[in-house]
């Protein structure tokens, strides 16, 4: 029975009609944005004039036009630039905590990778030797790398043939 919208109904007061959540990936790239830029030395240079600036300002307008003092040591620009710290910090760590779940799951990859890996060395490697023994079995003589190697061309010339006269025969009318 599907739903009809009637006037008496207000829009937007539905479940689906809700504005969504900032979405925390969002936030999660912001924090590993701001932990990359300030990082680099164009941040530290900026931040250098920037100090540099407030400092000359400060000291070399006229009074009434300098808004900190030099005498107190500069309040306002400690304050800010402790302000710009307490914020750094923790995004610098939940920028860390995101690499750190990445490199988790990276690793656990790897792992995978590595068991796969291994397991399919090991079924080549038995393979191999059951190979070995056959062949030994077919000829008497001691299977070294030279004669394995020789076989195995000529079983690779021999389903070659075999897949040249099969394309031949379904080609033929």
């Amino acid at each position: 029975m599907a739903r009809t919208s009637s006037l008496d109904t207000p829009r937007g007061r539905t479940g689906a009609a809700r504005p969504s959540a900032p979405s925390r990936d969002r936030f999660g790239r912001f924090t590993e944005w701001v932990a990359r830029a300030m990082g680099t030395p164009a941040f530290l240079v900026i931040l250098t004039l920037f100090c540099a600036a407030w400092i000359v300002w400060n000291i070399a307008m006229p009074e009434p036009l300098r808004f900190d003092d030099a005498a107190l040591g500069f309040t306002a620009l400690t304050l800010m630039l402790s302000l710009q710290a307490s914020y750094a910090a923790p995004l610098i760590l939940l920028a860390q905590n995101r690499q750190d779940d990445r490199d988790r799951v990276q690793i656990e990859q790897d792992r995978q990778r590595a068991e796969r890996n291994l397991a399919d060395t090991e079924y080549l490697a038995r393979e191999i030797v059951a190979l070995r023994l056959a062949l030994e079995e077919r000829n008497p003589q001691i299977v070294t790398r030279d004669v394995l190697r020789q076989e195995l061309k000529s079983l690779l010339t021999e389903l070659d043939r075999d897949a040249t006269k099969d394309t031949t025969a379904e080609s033929a009318p």
